[in-house]
């Protein structure tokens, strides 16, 4: 049943990237974000009472840190979506299991170090070459011209992605350490929407609010928040649902599933045009994921059954 939940988690998430772009050409990307948290706050406020889950917390700050990357990470690709093609702009997000594994590679890296006195970590060469490898994809995907003042929007639109992705995994970690101190999902998610609106609404106010488009125009707005929600609680459910490491490897790895979606959106609903080599760059994403998900896995089961003599796989 795991495997339904995330497969309708990606859906609802790549369906949110189509309301997204239309929101875009209304509303600006702080407007959209703030607004994604309010309606947000009111579903997961509703679920935590129906559920018994109080809000009150005390982890104050993790929550905040948690806050503040991943909507920073939000807007970011909010933007890139608004900006790029929706596969492109999608591809973005789901860069971050790579982001992880580079981050632990780089902890392997650490520990050796001059003067560290613990135990040293062997790099895994393997998951080196995946993240060669989706980089490898992204520069397939975006095909970067050098002609910066021409392409000067999408440029700057796949910074924002590339950064969404970055701290996504930061994000990501965080909420990971947030479940293992004790905090509820539904307390976590609810406290992300609080930080959305406040962080949306604070750049709102100060860049000021866009035209009014009139009602038609701004119910793009509601399924962005209804749809991300959704979205958070179908993979939550898939997560719980898998009972074994295996099973939550294959929950894992079907988040990807989503840019099978969201470039069915692209092609279909916007017209948007990918040439050959743009498809490319999204299987090697994909595939890089997967596999940095797969390596992962493997090297923390490794870290569980240390052998004498022998470092541990990062």
């Amino acid at each position: 049943m795991q495997v339904l939940w995330m497969v309708a988690s990606a859906f609802l998430f790549a369906t949110m990237g189509v309301f997204v772009k239309h929101a875009s050409e209304f509303f600006t990307t702080p407007e959209i974000v703030f607004y994604r948290g309010l309606i947000g706050m009111a579903v997961l406020w509703w679920l935590a009472r129906r559920q018994g889950v109080g809000l009150g917390t005390r982890h104050p700050w993790m929550h905040g840190w948690r806050s503040l990357v991943g909507v920073t990470s939000m807007g970011c690709w909010f933007y890139a979506i608004s900006k790029l093609p929706l596969a492109t702009g999608m591809t973005f997000n789901y860069m971050s299991s790579l982001w992880m594994a580079a981050f632990f590679l780089l902890g392997a890296l650490w520990t050796w170090r001059p003067g560290y006195a613990g135990e040293r970590r062997s790099p895994n060469l393997a998951l080196l070459g995946t993240i060669l490898l989706g980089f490898v994809g992204v520069l397939l995907l975006l095909q970067p011209n050098l002609d910066v003042p021409q392409h000067g929007s999408a440029v700057v639109a796949a910074t924002a992605g590339l950064l969404s992705g970055v701290l996504s995994a930061m994000a990501y970690i965080q909420v990971s350490a947030l479940a293992r101190a004790g905090e509820p999902e539904a307390r976590t998610v609810f406290y992300f929407c609080v930080g959305c609106t406040v962080g949306g609404g604070a750049l709102m106010l100060q860049l000021g609010l866009s035209p009014w488009p009139g009602w038609q125009e701004a119910f793009y707005l509601l399924p962005i928040g209804l749809l991300a929600a959704g979205g958070q609680l179908c993979m939550t459910y898939a997560y719980s649902g898998a009972r074994t490491p295996r099973a939550t490897l294959v929950a894992a790895n079907l988040q990807y599933t989503g840019l099978i979606f969201a470039s069915a959106y692209s092609v279909f609903w916007f017209n948007d045009q990918i040439n050959a080599l743009g498809w490319l760059g999204m299987v090697l994403v994909a595939i890089s994921g997967i596999a940095a998900t797969a390596l992962r896995a493997r090297g923390a089961a490794a870290a569980q059954q240390p052998v004498a003599g022998k470092a541990s796989a990062a």
